[in-house]
C-alpha cells in the first residue's frame, strides 16, 4: 500500500457508457435504414464448442438485434479445416448483407488465425485485426479500430477530459489490445510508453503514468504501490483464481479478477475499472458502434458510385 495514499478511487463502471453508446448506436442504425435502406449486419464465426466463447457469442447476436441490425452466427466444428473456414470468410466479404465480420479468438488448433485475418475484408474488419487496419490507424487514417482499447478511450477520455501531455504506460503489446490502445493514446498526444514482459522495473515505469492501462493477462500483477497517487487505471485483465472461501475453493469454485489489485489501487488512483463490469461492458457496445461505421462507409461509397454513373 501507498503511505501517501489519500485518494478514493471513482470507479468507472462500464454499464453507463455501454448504454449510452448502444442508445447512439440504435439512432444511428434507423437514420441509415431512413437514408440508405440499409440495415447494418454483423457476423459473427465460432469455432468449436468452448462455453465461454459461446456464451460471448450468444450475447454479441442479442445486443446486435436488439440495435435493430441484421445478425448472423456461423458456428463450424471445432475440426473444420483451415480452407472450410476461409471458404466461409470469402462468402461473407462478398454478401452485401454483410457490413461487419468478427472471427472469435483464439482459434482450436491447428487452424492458423493469422491466415484467416488476412482473408478478412478490411472495411468489414469490425475487430480491426487487419494489416491494413493496423496500419490506418498508426498512420492517423480512418479504419475500424479494435473494440476494447476504443472502449477503454472511452473511459479514459471521461475521467480526464485534457489527454495533451499526459504520460500514459500500457501493459502489454498484443495486436488485439496493448498495440491498437499505445496508438490511440498516442494520436491524443500523450507520453506513451509500451510495458511488457521484458521492460525493466515495471514498478517504476507505473509510478510514473498519469494513465495506466493493464493488459497483461496476470491476476492482481499491479499492485497499489506501484500506481502513482491520482492516476487514471484501467484494468483490461479477466482472471480467474481460487474462491477467497476455503471450502468453495476446495470445490473448485472460482472468482474473476482483474491484472490490478483493486481495494490497494482504489486508495492511491483517482479513478478505476472494476473486473468484471469495467471495460468488458464496453467491448460488445463498440463492436455495435463499428459495424454501424462499417454499414456507413459502405452505403455511401456505393451511393456515391451509383450516383457517378447515372
Amino acid at each position: 500500500m501507498n503511505p501517501r495514499a489519500s485518494l478514493t478511487a471513482r470507479i468507472l463502471s462500464g454499464k453507463p457508457y455501454a448504454e449510452a453508446i448502444r442508445a447512439d448506436v440504435a439512432q444511428g442504425v434507423e437514420r441509415l435504414k431512413a437514408t440508405y435502406g440499409v440495415t447494418p449486419g454483423l457476423a459473427v464465426v465460432l469455432v468449436g464448442d468452448d462455453p465461454a466463447s459461446a456464451l460471448y457469442v450468444r450475447s454479441k447476436g442479442e445486443q446486435t438485434l436488439a440495435a435493430g441490425m441484421h445478425s448472423e452466427t456461423h458456428r463450424l466444428a471445432g475440426d473444420t479445416t483451415q480452407e472450410a473456414l476461409e471458404a466461409l470468410i470469402e462468402r461473407l466479404n462478398a454478401d452485401p448483407a454483410i457490413h461487419g465480420i468478427l472471427v472469435q479468438l483464439p482459434l482450436p488448433q491447428p487452424l492458423n488465425s493469422a491466415r484467416v485475418i488476412a482473408e478478412l475484408d478490411p472495411d468489414k474488419d469490425v475487430d480491426g485485426l487487419t494489416t491494413l487496419n493496423a496500419g490506418r490507424l498508426a498512420l492517423g487514417e480512418d479504419g475500424l479500430v479494435p473494440c476494447t482499447p476504443l472502449g477503454c478511450m472511452v473511459l479514459i477520455r471521461d475521467a480526464i477530459p485534457e489527454l495533451k501531455g499526459k504520460r500514459a504506460l500500457v501493459l502489454g503489446r498484443s495486436n488485439l489490445m496493448g498495440k491498437p490502445m499505445a496508438q490511440l493514446l498516442l494520436a491524443a498526444d500523450c507520453t506513451v510508453t509500451l510495458g511488457h514482459s521484458r521492460s525493466v522495473d515495471l514498478p517504476s515505469l507505473c509510478r510514473e503514468a498519469d494513465i495506466l492501462v493493464a493488459a497483461v493477462g496476470r491476476a492482481e500483477m499491479v499492485r497499489g504501490d506501484w500506481i502513482k497517487p491520482g492516476a487514471v487505471v484501467i484494468d483490461v485483465g479477466i482472471n480467474r483464481i481460487p474462491s477467497k472461501d476455503p471450502i468453495k475453493a476446495a470445490e473448485g469454485k472460482t472468482r474473476v479478477v482483474g491484472d490490478v489489485a483493486f481495494d490497494e489501487a482504489a486508495e492511491v488512483a483517482a479513478a478505476l475499472t472494476p473486473v468484471p463490469g469495467g471495460v468488458g461492458l464496453l467491448t460488445v457496445a463498440c463492436l455495435l458502434k463499428n459495424t454501424l461505421t462499417a454499414a456507413e462507409r459502405i452505403a455511401t461509397r456505393n451511393h456515391a458510385g451509383t450516383g457517378s454513373s447515372s
